[in-house]
């Protein structure tokens, strides 16, 4: 089975004076607006490493779900963060790291089961195994 999603960007102009949009098929992002001034300076607007940062967060969750789910497991409510490192290397730009938070509040599952089977949805989640870099988890339990 392969299922194929679809994003997309334009980009006018140059590196510093130029500005550019990113969308996706579903209509989910339409047009969101990125330059180097979002990506670099923290201006308003998106930039890659933060789309990444959310699409990792969303599918280390719903992995984590299932991942649950297969021990008579269900969350009440996972909250992931995903904060994405960009670092200045020799030859341009690299993300060499992503630092997964989890606030999890899961019913019967004492702290240590919670951590164990976020530790797998970490390894196996499609968004991680995509990375070329170190991935790092933090996982909170709430009652």
């Amino acid at each position: 089975m392969s299922i194929k999603r679809t994003g997309s960007a334009v980009w006018q102009g140059g590196i510093k004076d130029g500005k550019g949009t990113v969308s996706t098929a579903s209509g989910a992002l339409q047009e969101l607006p990125y330059s180097f001034s979002t990506r670099f300076e923290g201006e308003q607007g998106t930039n890659p490493e933060e789309l990444i940062g959310a699409a990792h967060a969303g599918c280390f969750s719903m992995a984590l779900s299932k991942i649950l789910g297969d021990s008579d497991l269900k969350a009440e409510r996972l909250e992931t963060t995903a904060e994405v490192s960009l670092n200045q290397v020799e030859g341009g730009f690299a993300i060499e790291s992503i630092h997964l938070i989890l606030k999890a509040k899961v019913p019967g599952a004492d702290a240590a089961t919670v951590e164990e089977l976020a530790g797998k949805a970490k390894a196996g989640c499609p968004v991680s195994k995509l990375f070329n870099a170190t991935i790092t988890l933090d996982v909170q339990t709430v009652d």
